[in-house]
């Protein structure tokens, strides 16, 4: 009879521990759904439609050059941006960034008229420039 109850006990034990697993089992698949939910719900928000970015107006805007000014880049009128780019390209073209410093443009005399003194730096080239365009 002691061996009956011991075997009654061990099936009691076994299915407990199987209905533990189950319970276990099925807590993990529900954990899963919702972090996958969440996943797809997250990589839905990230994948909008990307808006072509529009260019600045009044940063395109034509502007014409002084007569000091249209010596070195020309007479008609382009954009501030064009005005710096070929500012650039007449100064490394003629060689006229100080050796040592190459943030310092040394002017040659269409541009001592357009600066007003013999050495200019670059972040101070625009700023001049701009008061030469209309």
């Amino acid at each position: 009879m002691a061996k009956k109850k011991a075997k009654a006990t061990k099936k009691k034990a076994t299915k407990k521990a199987a209905k533990k697993a189950t319970k276990k089992a099925a807590t993990k698949k529900a954990a899963k759904k919702t972090t996958k939910k969440a996943a797809k719900k997250t990589t839905k928000k990230a994948a909008k439609k990307k808006t072509k970015r529009k260019p600045n107006a009044a940063f395109m805007k034509p502007l014409t050059p002084s007569s000091a000014l249209a010596a070195v880049i020309g007479t008609q009128s382009i954009p501030r941006t064009q005005v710096v780019k070929k500012l650039w390209a007449y100064i490394k073209k003629n060689n006229l960034q100080d050796p040592k410093n190459k943030r310092n443009i040394l002017a040659d005399s269409k541009l001592k008229s357009v600066f007003g003194k013999n050495s200019v730096s670059m972040f101070e080239m625009t700023k001049i420039v701009s008061k030469h365009l209309s």
